[in-house]
């Protein structure tokens, strides 16, 4: 097994990835070419069919692992393969597992740490709703450990829900810590569902993509249902409560422009919002940066809207 990460330019490989993606496309001259994606557990090379039509290429279709062999060069900074030949793989030619991303954290050491958080939420109604799904929903629990957290960008692997999810609540710790005015209960409920949506929003691997709910809704909006189905099995739930809990999952992208129907209006909204958009951010950086031992400057990146490279200092 060649995995993705261990490629290098110049090299003429055999190996099997799955076809995340697949796109025709022309050239300028008006020929046909193929455009792939494709993925392994540890990341994706995009790809190149210049000639489609060749005796070479079978016909395969998305979400197909495929036996390629290829030219792999260096393209805008960026390994890519030019694929000679390609088949459809069989069962029994590869291993799933060697092609879902995974977090490099262990899932159950991490879930434990997570329950950790939902036993310092002393508030008795929003301990009943955050238990409702991550104590005793079982096959919950089972999607949530084994989510992505995205389809791209940042923690679009498996574990990648669990490990954001996580983070989140550890950066919120510290904000509980520096800052008076902060609700705990709130806040670490809040986090805890910021994302939860996301379990519906896509589909598991290996598809990893958007379902018809999180195409037509998106993970806010079905966070917020997933919240009123806990809270409807709480009697006497406070309605304001849950309407502040719902606003911090309605909130948390913090601009509207950013998918959130509303911008942040409490304390602990705010502090979701910044506390989600730094583990973002910087998971994107060390996913951008992984693999590149080099100071050189990598190109312009649209979501930083700069230039990009590594320190100096090692």
């Amino acid at each position: 097994m060649r995995y993705i990460r261990e490629l290098h330019e110049g090299e003429t490989i055999r190996a099997i990835y799955l076809c995340k993606s697949k796109r025709t496309a022309e050239t300028r001259n008006g020929k046909p070419y193929d455009n792939l994606l494709l993925q392994d557990k540890t990341g994706t090379l995009d790809g190149k069919i210049w000639d489609p039509n060749s005796n070479g290429i079978s016909d395969y279709d998305e979400m197909d692992f495929v036996e390629i062999v290829g030219e792999v060069i260096t393209y805008n900074n960026n390994l890519q393969l030019n694929i000679k030949q390609l088949r459809k793989a069989q069962e029994g030619e590869y291993i799933l597992a060697d092609y879902m991303p995974t977090s490099e954290k262990d899932a159950d050491a991490m879930y434990t740490e997570l329950l950790g958080f939902v036993n310092k939420i002393q508030n008795n109604w929003l301990r009943q709703a955050v238990e409702f799904y991550f104590v005793k929903d079982e096959e919950f629990i089972r999607r949530f450990k084994n989510h992505s957290a995205a389809k791209s960008v940042h923690h679009g692997f498996c574990g990648g829900l669990l490990e954001h999810t996580l983070s989140i609540l550890k950066l919120c710790e510290y904000y509980l810590s520096a800052y008076d005015i902060l609700n705990a209960d709130l806040l670490y409920a809040a986090a805890m569902y910021h994302d939860i949506g996301k379990t519906k929003e896509l589909s598991a691997f290996p598809e990893n993509d958007y379902t018809d709910d999180g195409q037509l809704l998106g993970h806010i909006v079905i966070g917020v249902e997933m919240f009123d189905e806990a809270v409807r099995t709480i009697p006497d739930f406070p309605p304001k409560l849950a309407s502040e809990l719902k606003h911090c999952i309605l909130a948390h992208h913090g601009e509207l422009e950013y998918g959130s129907p509303k911008k942040p209006a409490l304390a602990e909204a705010l502090a979701l919002n910044l506390a989600d958009m730094t583990d973002a951010k910087m998971q994107t950086l060390k996913e951008i940066f992984k693999d590149k031992n080099t100071t050189e400057w990598l190109g312009y990146n649209r979501l930083f809207e700069s230039n990009l490279r590594k320190t100096s200092l090692s």
